[in-house]
């Protein structure tokens, strides 16, 4: 790599210099915040984007600025939606260069998907396990899957006894957290399956920005997490401070197009840069050592199949 960025590098500043003409990346969750900029970056250096989300038209008003986006419809809360989607960009046979799977609920209420799955671990690992597993004929050498995960990956491991709290109390950073982990398994193991046919992932935590992630969080929640991060920050000798949106989505574009596949392939990234790993919950930064365990992610891939009726 020949630049150097980082926590305040935004979207702009790293892909500055590149060229992505001729290059075709989908993009979940482009109806707002992290998804819309996301997209237009990439489209503005020459991708050809094509973006999906739940409702086709809050993502058209939210993307009225980015030129020739294309969107699919894709309810990550249901697998007929999104088995349907992933079939119809299949059956196009058109292929991906990265997928980037940014879109994700955060801090809800207790819920279920259609399918029966806890609300968050629901939408934001098993909609993309299913979608992303679905479309990867799409994926040929040189591509790239990037999940977006979190420093929340820090609140819980997963719990594959128990991930749909049939059996724990639901709390909803757990809950978060569990997800937020799994985003990161996915990529281990997807990454591992897929290298040898040279297509990596990678796993990335955007920052704490405020955007419509956040709906859910009451303001007594949202000052609640709010000092739990200063604190973390603290405690890792950092000073916390709120990222721009073109700041969130950095991260995003780097690892997908900027960052050499080897160095970031089954890894997890943060601030433009591979995270450091940190066997401290009380710490923000960094990546804890569950959330790269191999063994690990296979009893995830292995659990979610059996989640969603479907082997891959």
């Amino acid at each position: 790599m020949t630049a150097t960025f980082g926590a305040e590098s935004t979207t702009d500043e790293v892909l500055e210099g590149i060229d992505l003409s001729g290059k075709r990346i989908l993009v979940t969750g482009v109806s707002a915040g992290l998804g819309v900029e996301t997209a237009r970056a990439l489209t503005a250096h020459g991708a050809t984007v094509v973006g999906a989300a739940r409702d086709l038209a809050k993502a058209s008003g939210a993307t009225a600025h980015v030129p020739g986006l294309e969107l699919v419809e894709l309810d990550l809360a249901s697998l007929a939606s999104v088995r349907a989607a992933a079939d119809a960009l299949v059956a196009a046979g058109k292929p991906f260069d990265v997928v980037i799977a940014n879109a994700g609920v955060m801090a809800c209420p207790q819920g279920k998907t259609a399918d029966g799955f806890e609300t968050q671990f629901g939408v934001n690992h098993l909609g993309h396990f299913v979608f992303v597993n679905r479309i990867a004929s799409l994926l040929g050498p040189g591509a790239r899957l990037v999940n977006l995960s979190s420093a929340g990956h820090r609140f819980s491991d997963v719990d594959l006894e128990d991930p749909n709290f049939e059996h724990t109390p639901y709390a909803e950073f757990v809950a978060y957290g569990r997800s937020k982990t799994a985003n990161i398994l996915f990529a281990v193991e997807f990454d591992r399956r897929h290298k040898a046919g040279g297509v990596r992932a990678a796993a990335v935590h955007p920052g704490v920005i405020q955007t419509e992630l956040g709906r859910y969080m009451t303001p007594e929640v949202l000052a609640a997490l709010t000092r739990n991060i200063e604190e973390s920050a603290q405690a890792g000798g950092q000073a916390f401070s709120w990222k721009t949106i073109p700041q969130g989505a950095a991260t995003s574009c780097w690892a997908a197009v900027v960052a050499p596949a080897e160095a970031v392939g089954g890894l997890y990234c943060e601030d433009c840069h591979v995270a450091e790993l940190v066997d401290d919950p009380a710490v923000r930064g960094g990546v804890q050592p569950y959330a790269l365990d191999g063994e690990h992610a296979k009893a995830l891939w292995a659990k979610s199949e059996e989640l969603v009726g479907e082997r891959f």
